[in-house]
């Protein structure tokens, strides 16, 4: 557990369905990492039960049972073959919970988690996404952004897998305008990272601690998770 004063400790990570680099699937892996960070609060993406792992408990089951006592699924694609989609971990209670259909026609579809969590230390609203792979999806999708990173009374955070490498008119340009604390690590393709695709936003701006990554997840999927410490 985080035992900093006043403070929760936030993960975000695109586990590309518990597969790594190595071409193993290993959800196991992926828990004894996020463990070791010790967060409060965890978003994940790419939590994935199609890739032949059905003789495995199911991704969202198992991430449920090992990191958390209050979870919310966004399950994007359901068919026959199996699930795909977001999960949000809370050590606390979740409440004003919403999942926001922010998808693109004829692309992937996409959703955005918005809930409240009620930590001992006060109340944190979150937003949790993952963004699509086109300029003209991240556009529509920014928009939705904006309205979910309205001004609250309390701590906001934001924080995914936002896709976005492009300064000029990007989300990041207008995600940091409304929530001005950011994380901003290079993050993908994992064994060298170069692009800084995941990120933690917050407002008001020095409710950001600190930040870092963790090198030694690099295997473990493409992407490296962000962790953050947010004072409420």
């Amino acid at each position: 557990m985080n035992e900093t004063a006043g403070t929760v400790r936030i993960v975000t990570w695109n586990i590309r369905g518990g597969i790594g680099v190595d071409g193993r699937f290993d959800l196991e892996r992926i828990v004894r990492l996020i463990k070791s960070g010790e967060p409060d609060i965890v978003a994940l993406q790419e939590v994935d039960s199609r890739r032949g792992t059905s003789a495995h408990e199911h991704p969202f089951v198992l991430l449920r049972r090992s990191l958390g006592e209050h979870a919310i699924e966004a399950r994007s694609i359901i068919g026959a073959d199996g699930e795909y989609g977001q999960i949000v971990i809370s050590r606390w209670p979740l409440t004003a919970i919403k999942i926001h259909d922010i998808s693109v026609p004829e692309r992937e579809p996409r959703r955005a988690i918005e809930a409240e969590v009620h930590a001992p230390c006060g109340a944190l609203r979150i937003v949790a996404t993952h963004l699509g792979l086109t300029f003209r999806e991240r556009r529509s999708q920014t928009r939705a952004l904006v309205e979910l990173a309205r001004p609250s009374a309390i701590t906001t955070v934001m924080m995914g897998d936002f896709n976005d490498w492009i300064w000029r008119g990007s989300v990041q340009n207008t995600i940091n305008r409304l929530l001005p604390g950011r994380t901003w690590h290079r993050t993908f393709p994992s064994l060298f990272p170069l692009i800084r695709l995941d990120r933690i936003y917050c407002r008001p701006r020095e409710a950001l601690v600190r930040s870092w990554t963790d090198r030694t997840a690099r295997w473990a999927s493409d992407h490296l998770p962000v962790f953050a410490d947010i004072r409420l």
